[in-house]
């Protein structure tokens, strides 16, 4: 058994109406996420006070892949993705999750990636929804030079929570609803 598994946690959700004032909203690990910006089939979701998304510190990213139709080209997306991963920082773990008659197979890549003067903690879920490929990602940041430090102690505590969290999460908005939200400029 992996042991980025080993915790058991439920995640929540619930949505905001799509053509209200009140914007799209997510529960995620207790938690509230606001739908902050979209574009290109890309929806970004930080919770109450992380509005600032250029210091933001946990954010749930939701992307679209339309053309991406079944578990040869999910199985490449993540690939890719994972390539990306490994340029741009340290892959912690991956894992597939095999295809059931029931459901297609499912994948995870988390990694550690730097920019400057932040380190993030990407947790990378992709698989298959009515036949459309999504990569739904929970981050977390840290910040300033003491910023690895905090991020691994982070991991540490909270790792294999937020992947098994992320791998269980069945509350995603209906894909109509996201594409109804209008694009960020």
């Amino acid at each position: 058994m992996n042991p980025l598994f080993g915790v058991g946690l439920a995640a929540l959700f619930s949505f905001g109406q799509v053509g209200t004032a009140e914007p799209l909203s997510i529960q995620y690990g207790g938690e509230t996420y606001i739908h902050r910006w979209m574009q290109a089939g890309q929806h970004e979701f930080t919770p109450n006070g992380q509005e600032d998304l250029a210091r933001w510190r946990d954010m749930v990213t939701i992307n679209v892949h339309p053309g991406v139709r079944d578990g040869e080209q999910l199985a490449s997306l993540a690939n890719q993705v994972l390539e990306r991963y490994t340029t741009a920082g340290k892959v912690i773990t991956t894992s597939s999750v095999p295809r059931t008659e029931s459901s297609p197979a499912q994948h995870l890549v988390v990694a550690v990636l730097q920019g400057p003067n932040v380190l993030e903690a990407t947790f990378a879920r992709f698989l298959l929804v009515n036949g459309q490929g999504i990569v739904v990602v929970y981050s977390h940041r840290e910040y300033g030079p003491d910023g690895a430090a905090v991020l691994g102690k982070w991991l540490e505590s909270q790792g294999s929570s937020s992947a098994n969290t992320l791998m269980t999460w069945d509350g995603m908005p209906s894909l109509d609803v996201l594409t109804r939200l209008p694009a960020s400029r």
